[in-house]
């Protein structure tokens, strides 16, 4: 048996006011994913606007303590401590703000009949490395990812960031081509305006 307490485990802060903490990953969880996300302030995110639909993941998510507003496919739902909320298709898109200090959400998903480790476990402990400016030890981190999961799109669109910022240009547009043609159109929306890849963008293979 294992016991893990929330408030002991420590969060990354991940894109921009969102901290996850990795809980799948502390205790070894191997049947489906399950993390947690802590919002500092009200109007922080507590879970990114995101869809499921390049990992065909279901998701669950269980508003621990607090109050979040979620938005799912457009309509609002207000979701105090102890609310449920089911995404039944990996479509529909979904993101949550904290209305309360200290809101924290647990979200547990897997593929219907099969789980498979979320490439953002990798990317997720990359970003703070990139932030600092240390691409390599980023770059390393998403590398060890691909090795473990295989080229998910998102692991080969972080791996571009690095490459771009350590002047790895042809590498660089190598993985952002092919984490635009693996993933969905997000993957081109964050390539248009992402400043980790503005070494390579004036290049006629940039998508």
């Amino acid at each position: 048996m294992k016991v893990l307490r929330l408030d002991e485990l420590e969060g990354l802060s991940v894109f921009d006011t969102l901290v996850w903490k990795p809980v799948r990953k502390k205790l070894g969880v191997t049947a489906f994913g399950i993390n947690a996300y802590t919002a500092a302030a009200p109007g922080d995110d507590v879970v990114e606007d995101h869809s499921e639909q390049t990992s065909q993941h279901e998701e669950l998510y269980v508003v621990l303590s607090g109050r979040a507003t979620f938005v799912v496919d457009g309509e609002e739902v207000d979701a105090p401590a102890g609310t449920i909320l089911f995404m039944d298709h990996p479509a529909q898109r979904r993101a949550a703000r904290a209305v309360e200090a200290g809101t924290t959400v647990l979200a547990i998903g897997g593929r219907p009949g099969a789980h498979s480790v979320s490439a953002w476990e990798y990317v997720f402990p990359a970003l703070p490395h990139a932030r600092e400016g240390d691409y390599a030890r980023a770059k390393a981190i998403v590398l060890e990812g691909i090795a473990a999961i295989g080229e998910h799109p998102e692991l080969l669109y972080q791996l571009a960031c690095c490459e771009a910022q350590l002047g790895e240009a042809d590498a660089a547009l190598d993985h952002i081509n092919a984490a635009v043609r693996a993933g969905d159109e997000r993957m081109r929306e964050w390539a248009r305006r992402d400043e980790e890849l503005s070494p390579v963008r004036a290049s006629p293979r940039f998508p």
